[in-house]
């Protein structure tokens, strides 16, 4: 793969279409997520590797922030308004926080769609390993993924901006586990109507 960081890879790996992908980032080590063909929202949570109890919190992080939507500098804060990630760098910017994740249920009543694969369900799959479920899953991160909110408080999911190899990098500021969902979403633009792969990297800086 030819997309390079300035320190060592640890971790280098494609997530397929609505697949989950879950992992620990030490304290200090980066977290790449690379939209290796455009258009592709990914759902994200993450949490205190050592208490999981500690975990992103977004109504914190848009406060302290000053904005909804997130974008390079924006630091992630837990529900102890500890920093858990800032973002280090970012090609695309104006990430969502406010959109949520898909699931089984809201697909049902938002589309008519029965039995659809979903972020919500992928979470679950992610957070299994590390002894953790349904109670610890709360509002979410969408990378890539575009929300305009207009003057009147009218929002929706609209089609997004990343193109291909745009990426975001989380810089770790204690030991996080992060868990994503690459959105198998078919019935809004969140993932361009055409789920695809997206590239993990952990790295540590030289």
């Amino acid at each position: 793969m030819s997309e390079s960081v300035p320190g060592t890879v640890l971790t280098d790996l494609v997530v397929p279409p609505g697949e989950p992908w879950s992992g620990v980032v030490e304290r200090g080590r980066h977290l790449r997520i690379v939209d290796l063909e455009g258009l592709q929202a990914v759902d994200f949570l993450c949490y205190n590797a050592q208490d999981p109890a500690e975990r992103y919190c977004a109504a914190d992080t848009m406060k302290i922030a000053g904005k909804i939507f997130l974008e390079q500098g924006t630091v992630l804060y837990s529900n102890l308004a500890n920093p858990l990630f800032t973002i280090a760098d970012d090609s695309c910017g104006r990430h969502d926080t406010i959109g949520g994740c898909c699931s089984l249920e809201s697909n049902r009543v938002r589309y008519g769609a029965e039995d659809t694969p979903n972020c919500r369900d992928n979470f679950l799959r992610g957070l299994e390993p590390h002894g953790l479920g349904h109670k610890d899953v709360v509002a979410n991160i969408n990378f890539f993924m575009y929300v305009p909110v207009e003057a009147d408080g009218t929002m929706a999911i609209v089609d997004g901006r990343s193109k291909p190899g745009d990426h975001v990098d989380l810089r770790a500021e204690m030991d996080v586990l992060a868990v994503l969902s690459n959105c198998p979403q078919m019935n809004n633009p969140a993932s361009g109507f055409n789920p695809t792969p997206i590239r993990v990297m952990i790295w540590e800086p030289v």
